[in-house]
């Protein structure tokens, strides 16, 4: 018997809870509760509140998610610092 197919939902993350969880708004209106998938924590993708994501649920728990995605912000660049020479006056020259 082949393993139950599993339902794909976006969302958008309005809390962040203890324990690697989220509280997720769905697009259908729905809130559920997600842990991160091992994928996500294996390569350290940090998720923060107001990030959009996917999410991915069993047909027999609809309260439940594995968050899987976390998708790019369409924001233009907030200004970091670019790696390149340090400022003037942070190192003495001899």
């Amino acid at each position: 018997m082949a393993k139950e197919e599993l339902i794909q939902f976006e969302g958008l993350v309005t809390e962040i809870l203890p324990d690697a969880r989220y509280r997720v708004q769905l697009d259908a209106g729905h809130e559920i509760v997600a842990y991160t998938a091992g994928k996500m924590k294996k390569n350290r993708i940090k998720t923060l509140a107001g990030d959009r994501v996917t999410i991915e649920m069993s047909p027999y728990d609809l309260e439940k998610g594995r968050l899987i995605f976390r998708h790019k912000d369409e924001r233009p660049g907030t200004g970091a610092p670019s790696r390149g020479a340090p400022p003037r006056g942070q190192f003495r020259r001899r």
